[in-house]
């Protein structure tokens, strides 16, 4: 693989140029960003290791003149410690990842050998545009809408880096599914891919699960534990509902992402931990920030990246291509052989809005599929409320003026919980808030009945 160094200063370069030569690579060295810029072109190497300041072109504008061969090009900037902010931004106009002076010899070498797999990884994105294009998939990404097509672009751009993805969309819209294709198609697809959902752990053991503990920590910890961070090291880390970690942990958060170093509960030592963070939220994550539920510099700090998951009723074309696949995985999993659905009880598919999205869809198909006896599924064998008359609508909530917001509230929650039949998980994906945030609202409720009796 050849890399090609970019840096000023003589000495630096020198040892740069011997270091990348020991460990089997080709390497060649420019002075400044624009005997870089020539060499790009004449050498073409796989990955260019820059100086962000430098005389006659800097670091940020050799990456930005070069930006038209970034398909098949690397890009590693080299910063002072007080940089890193820049270097966080230039990472957003295309950079792979940077390093800080001095440059710490053993993590080069392993940005190197990413950079090798990246190589790989690239070839499996257009193996992978090929299948979308034959069959309408995208690894394990099923769809065609121009929506979904908009994510996968973004896929494609975002997979090869180590840039922070934040992907956001409602309840049951496949965020986790996006992290895991970027995992697959990245240089880190042979390392773990961890994922943690942040609302479903109480804030008591989440930060132990996020960072581990050592023996003795607390009253039962009887051995070394490793966290989250540690489990993930040199693969991907998906944390799920980040909004919902409180503001303590969040300030952690930021500290192991700007360090790349953690420390365990009740530990001294930090650990260096090299991670790829793809965090999720199924809340728009800029009013998030507004509501003081998300860190502003946090969100900056994983947001180089944004994907944006459209809900299933804005890819209602992309149904018939879901139902035929879940089709073929229940069948293998239930020893059934349904061949495909009615018409009809497709069309009843394509009519209703999916509050709770691709996994709604998902418990409709496995249920069809275990209650059909015979090749198709008919539209008695979908759940009612599919073809039943529509949900209450907010006029008969008893609703009126002079109300207060939270009494408003209370009554929306109570009509959305009797059109579900009591099923929280549903209520709150149509109501658009967590299954935790439901349980913390409903308590608030009775704790204030109890109060006025």
């Amino acid at each position: 693989m050849r890399v090609l160094i970019v840096e000023d200063d003589a000495a630096a370069r020198r040892g740069l140029t011997e270091l990348v030569r020991a460990w089997g690579y080709e390497a060649e060295a420019a002075a400044d960003g624009e005997e870089g810029l020539e060499r790009i072109t004449t050498y073409r190497p796989a990955a260019v290791l820059a100086d962000m300041v430098m005389p006659r072109m800097d670091g940020l504008e050799l990456l930005r003149r070069a930006k038209d061969q970034l398909t098949d090009l690397t890009f590693v900037l080299i910063t002072a410690q007080g940089s890193v902010d820049t270097a966080v931004s230039a990472m957003k106009e295309g950079a792979y990842d940077y390093l800080t002076k001095p440059v710490d010899p053993q993590r080069l070498r392993t940005l190197l050998g990413h950079v090798a797999d990246r190589q790989n990884a690239l070839r499996d994105v257009a193996s992978l545009r090929k299948e979308l294009q034959e069959h309408g998939h995208f690894g394990q990404m099923v769809g065609n809408a121009p929506a979904l097509r908009t994510v996968y672009r973004i896929i494609e751009q975002a997979a090869p880096t180590v840039a922070s993805v934040l992907v956001f969309g409602e309840s049951g819209t496949g965020k986790e599914l996006v992290a895991k294709t970027i995992h697959q198609l990245s240089g880190r697809s042979k390392h773990p891919f961890v994922a943690i959902n942040c609302a479903a752990i109480p804030e008591s053991l989440l930060e132990n699960e996020l960072f581990g503990h050592e023996r003795g920590a607390y009253t039962g910890a009887v051995e070394r534990r490793p966290g989250c961070f540690e489990l993930a090291h040199t693969g991907t880390l998906f944390l799920d509902e980040i909004a919902e970690i409180s503001p303590a942990i969040q300030a952690k958060l930021l500290r192991v992402l700007q360090e790349r170093t953690v420390r365990r509960l009740g530990g001294q030592k930090e650990q260096p931990v090299d991670v790829r963070l793809i965090a999720a939220t199924n809340v728009d994550p800029a009013k998030a920030v507004q509501q003081g539920k998300l860190r502003e510099d946090l969100y900056y700090r994983i947001n180089v990246i944004a994907i944006c998951v459209p809900p299933l009723r804005d890819r209602a074309e992309d149904i018939p291509l879901l139902v035929q696949t879940f089709i073929s995985e229940f069948n293998a999993r239930n020893g059934k052989a349904v061949r495909a659905i009615a018409p009809e009880a497709s069309r009843l598919l394509q009519r209703y809005a999916w509050p709770g999205n691709i996994r709604e869809l998902r418990n409709v198909i496995e249920r069809a599929v275990i209650l059909s006896p015979g090749d198709f599924i008919e539209g008695e064998h979908l759940p009612a409320d599919l073809s039943g008359p529509p949900p209450p609508s907010i006029k008969s909530a008893g609703l009126t003026a002079g109300m207060t917001v939270d009494e408003a509230e209370r009554k929306l929650i109570e009509l959305t919980l009797a059109h579900t039949h009591d099923n929280k998980t549903r209520a709150a994906e149509i109501l658009g808030v967590t299954v935790k945030t439901l349980h913390n609202k409903l308590k608030r409720f009775r704790r204030e009945a109890g109060d006025k009796l």
